[in-house]
């Protein structure tokens, strides 16, 4: 049996673990879920109640996107989105946690501002913006974030970079992050990501 991916569309742990196993080549049965509404299944053997989580026949269970996307990257790995030089994997993962750890809760408040009547939206666009500036800079050489091509780290943080983007648009399209927006602009259009987000009924 296939192993079983329970997904939600539009959540970006959940792109970055489908990106992964696409490109893989490796076949799983996704299904779909609300977040209103989680399956029993999923939460019996993930109670932690989050996308993605990859179940196995035999009982196992991959919990964490980035650790789904090593799994795939593991059985194949086409593009090379790993790397085989220690260093360049090891600036991938801290630039990854770095995405995860700072800019995630960031992009948050960003999104969710008006719970966060504190302060205006702008506010904390600017909080998470030094990612943003990180990340343009890192784009101006090659149109890579490192290596000189697209790794595990352009596609497990392109899905928040679009997130953000998804916010305010106008603003976004507008800023100084010229690289940055090229980048997003590539991936967006790009046939692998149009196939993961493609819907189950089209």
């Amino acid at each position: 049996m296939k192993p079983l991916l329970y997904s939600f569309r539009r959540c970006p742990f959940a792109i970055r673990a489908r990106l992964a196993i696409s490109v893989s080549g490796v076949e799983v049965e996704t299904q779909e879920i609300s977040l209103r509404a989680k399956p029993k299944e999923m939460l019996a053997c993930s109670p932690k109640g989050t996308v993605p989580v990859l179940k196995f026949s035999d009982g196992r269970v991959i919990e964490q996107s980035l650790d789904i996307m090593h799994w795939a990257l593991a059985q194949n790995d086409p593009q090379h989105w790993l790397d085989d030089d220690v260093a360049i994997n090891a600036e991938m993962q801290l630039l990854i946690q770095r995405n995860d750890e700072w800019f995630k809760p960031r992009l948050d408040l960003y999104k969710y501002a008006v719970r966060y009547p504190q302060h205006p939206e702008s506010h904390y666009r600017e909080q998470a913006e030094p990612f943003l500036a990180e990340l343009d800079e890192r784009l101006k050489n090659d149109g890579h974030l490192l290596a000189g091509r697209h790794t595990l780290a352009d596609m497990a943080i392109f899905p928040f970079i679009r997130q953000f983007n998804n916010v305010n648009p106008d603003w976004f399209y507008a800023s100084r992050y010229q690289f940055l927006i090229r980048w997003l602009n590539e991936l967006l259009q790009s046939e692998l990501f149009l196939g993961v987000m493609q819907k189950e009924s089209d």
